[in-house]
């Protein structure tokens, strides 16, 4: 394996990003590898399976977000 060493210098006068959406990344500069991580913990010592989930009677059309979201493309 080889290493690298890489000096940058990065200056950005403007950027306007149109949108991001979820597990998106934005990259600016030089990176070897990204790598991600995922853990599961049963912290509540949980042995069986959940409930099934009740209605609440409100319908998903409804409910407005705290955060607006952009609809699906």
């Amino acid at each position: 394996m080889s290493n690298y060493y890489i000096q940058q210098s990065i200056q950005i006068q403007f950027i306007k990003i149109g949108g991001m959406s979820n597990s998106s990344i934005l990259q600016i500069g030089t990176c070897g590898q990204i790598t991600t991580n995922d853990f599961l913990y049963n912290t509540g010592g949980f042995t069986e399976p959940a409930p099934e989930a009740q209605k609440n009677g409100a319908s998903p059309s409804s409910i407005t977000p705290l955060v607006p979201l952009q609809s699906p493309g």
